[in-house]
C-alpha cells in the first residue's frame, strides 16, 4: 500500500518529514531535520524515509513542491510530497 511522504517547513521554520498513513495524524511517523537552512537534500530525504521504513513508490517518482500561504503570519510555507511504500512491501 502506498502512502505520501511530506516535507514541510514547520511554523518555526525547521524542516520535518512525515509519512501520511491511514492512522490518525498523531500516529504518523516523523523525522525532524532540526534546521531551517538549507532545504534537506534528496539524499537526506531518502535517508530519513528509510529510517522511517519507507522508500519512493517507484524509481521514476519525483518530489512535487507547492507553496502554502500562512495569512495569519503573512508568510509562505513550503510543502513537498512524494508517493512512498513500506520498504520490503511490509504493511
Amino acid at each position: 500500500m502506498n502512502h505520501s511522504a511530506r516535507l514541510v517547513n514547520s511554523p518555526s521554520g525547521e524542516w520535518e518529514l512525515y509519512v501520511v498513513t491511514d492512522g490518525p495524524s498523531r500516529c504518523w511517523l516523523t523525522y525532524e531535520f532540526r534546521r531551517i537552512q538549507p532545504i534537506p537534500t534528496l539524499a537526506e530525504r531518502n535517508t530519513a524515509m528509510a529510517r522511517l521504513g519507507y522508500a519512493a513508490a517507484d524509481d521514476d517518482a519525483v518530489w512535487e513542491w507547492m507553496e502554502m500561504r500562512d495569512t495569519a503570519r503573512a508568510d509562505v510555507r513550503l510543502l513537498a510530497s512524494l508517493d512512498v511504500a513500506p520498504i520490503g512491501g511490509a504493511a
